[in-house]
């Protein structure tokens, strides 16, 4: 079935008659006063927005100057765990204490229309754009001082590499399209075996949203893999969307791979809760539905799910720019768990168990929050923590754990991707503006 974005025509036509310094000040003549709109467990969702042109208010990435820093949260600390990386996106932790860090970008793409030339000069801007290095990195400190004095080229020649996931022996990798498999011994700080692929996944030439990002089940019989949507609200058609907008359930014995959760416009970071055994993801929603539209959100995943998208947003909030609607599909899109603010770009995701951080940290999500690109004022651009209570979020407000990747005229030092827990259980943070990996860490001794 078919499905497009209603734009009128002479919308198309402004687009391609206006200038870019002229769609610049149009976009950033008006927008929401409030960086913290729609968070929480029932956020307040303003009505739609129609406007001629959509807000774009890029923040130019510019990297750290000097010994300039994010600031931590209350009682931490941060330091550079390592530094002169190329574009660091996503990170894992070994059994042994190394860290794999995938430094990536997206693949070539088709890239056609005046739609997409001018969001790609955006991203240019951003600091979204560049070959990508194709590479994973291991890093490891040898002497347990916090930096890594050990840097070398584990896997090389990759094809926009992101998620990774150690099963026994095999390390799994997710390229954007396609999952693989290499031998891997404890300790190793280089394979050039050629790698096994294990499964297909969803890519070709639009490849929209192109990270794709994998967890493991506990028995390590099952991968799970993230895979977003072809297109904003499906104006490429549902055919170029088959298997997108979805985590897929992949069983590593026979390589079988279906649909385990849908309408999820481009879900990213994956985590397990500890106690409940649910699998929880963040994702990034729609735009051009105003500065305060849609929440990006945090949410547990149940098996044959639908969350909505394209044809509604945060349950039964209908989008009405996408025909012919599915008013049944409609009618079971669960509600998110948490909302994470429009437009964030909410990516990394944690479980906190096991840190090493103050106690406020115990039990919760730390999130990496990449950023806006489109909103007014900006918003994400931060690390947060989602307090959890008995399994959900408490509903209290999100916690600053790492913050200013801004500066104060509004450019990107840097871009918050993905977290994890190191051996010690201090917080790892992929910076792919800065080029470095944050190690925020306790105070206390």
């Amino acid at each position: 079935m078919n499905c497009v974005n209603k734009i009128p025509g002479k919308k198309i036509l402004a687009g391609i008659v206006l200038s870019l310094g002229a769609m610049s000040a149009i976009a950033q003549s008006s927008g929401s006063s409030s960086s913290f709109a729609g968070y929480g467990i029932n956020p307040t969702l303003p009505a739609p927005e129609k406007k001629l042109l959509p807000t774009v208010n890029v923040a130019p990435a510019k990297g750290w100057p000097g010994k300039t820093l994010p600031t931590p949260a209350s009682g931490t600390k941060v330091g550079i765990f390592a530094k002169d990386l190329q574009h660091p996106r996503w990170l894992y932790l070994l059994p042994n204490g190394d860290v794999l860090v995938a430094e990536t970008n997206a693949p070539p793409r088709e890239n056609k229309g005046f739609r997409a030339w001018v969001t790609g000069l955006f991203m240019k801007k951003a600091g979204s754009t560049g070959e990508s290095a194709n590479r994973i990195t291991l890093l490891r400190d040898t002497d347990n001082d916090g930096v890594a004095d050990l840097r070398s080229p584990f896997l090389e020649g990759l094809n926009s590499p992101f998620g990774m996931a150690l099963v026994g022996s095999n390390l799994y990798i997710a390229n954007t399209d396609a999952i693989v498999h290499f031998d891997y011994s404890l300790g190793d700080t280089k394979i050039t075996s050629p790698g096994t692929k294990l499964v297909d996944l969803p890519g070709g030439p639009i490849n929209h949203h192109w990270t794709k990002n994998i967890i493991a089940s506990a028995d390590g019989s099952m991968l799970y893999a993230t895979v977003g949507s072809n297109s904003n609200v499906g104006e490429a058609g549902m055919a170029a969307e088959e298997d997108r907008a979805a985590i897929l359930a992949v069983e590593i014995r026979t390589g079988k791979r279906e649909v385990f959760a849908s309408g999820l416009r481009n879900p990213n970071g994956l985590a397990w809760h500890p106690q409940t055994g649910e699998l929880w993801t963040v994702v990034n929603e729609r735009d051009e539905l105003g500065n305060d539209l849609v929440p990006d959100y945090l949410t547990s995943v149940k098996k044959g799910g639908f969350y909505g998208w394209p044809y509604s947003y945060f349950g039964q909030h209908v989008d009405e720019r996408v025909e012919p609607q599915q008013p049944e599909l409609v009618r079971r899109a669960i509600v998110p768990d948490y909302a994470l603010g429009a437009h964030t770009a909410s990516l990394g995701l944690a479980w906190s168990g096991g840190n090493s951080l103050p106690s406020q940290f115990a039990k919760g999500m730390f999130i990496g929050q990449h950023g806006s690109w489109n909103r007014k004022p900006h918003s994400g651009y931060k690390v947060v923590f989602i307090p959890f209570v008995e399994g959900k979020p408490s509903g209290a407000p999100p916690v600053d754990v790492l913050s200013d990747f801004l500066s104060k005229e509004g450019d990107a030092l840097g871009r918050p991707v993905g977290v994890i827990l190191d051996s010690n259980g201090a917080l790892l943070v992929a910076d792919d503006v800065g080029n470095i990996i944050w190690r925020v860490s306790s105070l206390s001794p």
